[in-house]
């Protein structure tokens, strides 16, 4: 699933291709991709016809669109993928949704593989849908607050790698990321967040935030192609990972190998070097 690098660099470049044009035309050609509309695929159509598009904004894993006031609120789910290119274009099967423009220019396609992805008209959702109010601020917005997410933090009885991944306590975070941030600050997955101090947790952010930052400079991580810019290039963080993705490879800081191990039905990497396991850890 894309995690915040990636769907922030998806966001700016709606904002640059997409902000100020009108749709001129809104096909929904999946039923599925408007399965939050409750109005239905054929309301959510009629209701952006005509309407311009405001610069894209974002909330950890969520985009929208304000549309006049209101918000076309898009989830990418596991696959999904939002392409600008020619109108004249052949229309692939996996095209879920396609919005034209009046300037006769580049069109818009939701393209979504898996269809776990969807689209909703949020009214009055411009500045933040109602639908993920209840969605943490991520670590590089402005309204995050550092100390309430310490508390937070410290007032949970799990393991860390599970609290990054809850969304009500910070959003953004996924699997990669999460890996990754931890093994930076040398911190183990596992670690009970009760026993986190303030100055565990101040410098789990500040890696949380240099990764999050080389990330989207590297236009995000791609592995599989499901994930793209909406011009259709990959992103090459995956170059620069340390552990995710590489069991049995050297650690980029002290050379032992990296090991995985089974979490929440996927996958954990770490550094049994860098990132000691805790004598109590909490799965």
């Amino acid at each position: 699933m894309p995690e915040l690098p990636e769907v922030e660099t998806i966001r700016s470049g709606l904002a640059r291709h997409v902000a100020g044009r009108r749709f001129a035309s809104v096909e929904i050609l999946h039923p599925r991709a408007a399965r939050r509309h409750a109005a239905g695929a054929d309301d959510l159509a009629a209701a952006l016809r005509g309407r311009v598009a405001g610069p894209a904004r974002r909330r950890g894993k969520y985009l929208w669109l304000p549309v006049d006031g209101d918000a076309l609120l898009i989830h990418l789910g596991m696959s999904g993928q939002l392409l600008l290119g020619d109108p004249a274009r052949p229309l692939s099967s996996h095209v879920r949704a396609r919005f034209t423009f009046a300037d006769g220019g580049p069109d818009l396609r939701f393209v979504d593989q898996r269809t776990f992805g969807h689209l909703a008209l949020a009214p009055g959702g411009a500045g933040a849908p109602a639908a993920i109010a209840h969605i943490a601020p991520d670590p590089l917005e402005p309204a995050f607050d550092d100390e309430r997410f310490t508390a937070r933090l410290r007032g949970r009885r799990t393991g860390l790698k599970r609290a990054l991944l809850d969304q009500s306590l910070v959003s953004g975070i996924g699997n990669i990321y999460a890996d990754e941030s931890l093994w930076r600050c040398g911190l183990h997955w596992a670690r009970p967040t009760e026993t986190m101090r303030r100055a565990d947790a101040a410098r789990l952010l500040t890696a949380v935030r240099g990764v999050f930052a080389e990330a989207i400079a590297a236009g995000g991580t791609s592995f599989d192609g499901l994930y793209v810019h909406v011009n259709g290039a990959s992103g090459y963080f995956s170059r620069e990972l340390a552990v995710y993705g590489r069991a049995g490879q050297p650690c980029r800081r002290c050379g032992a190998a990296v090991i995985r191990e089974r979490f929440m039905n996927r996958s954990s990497y770490s550094c049994p070097r860098c990132q000691p396991r805790p004598r109590r850890g909490r799965w």
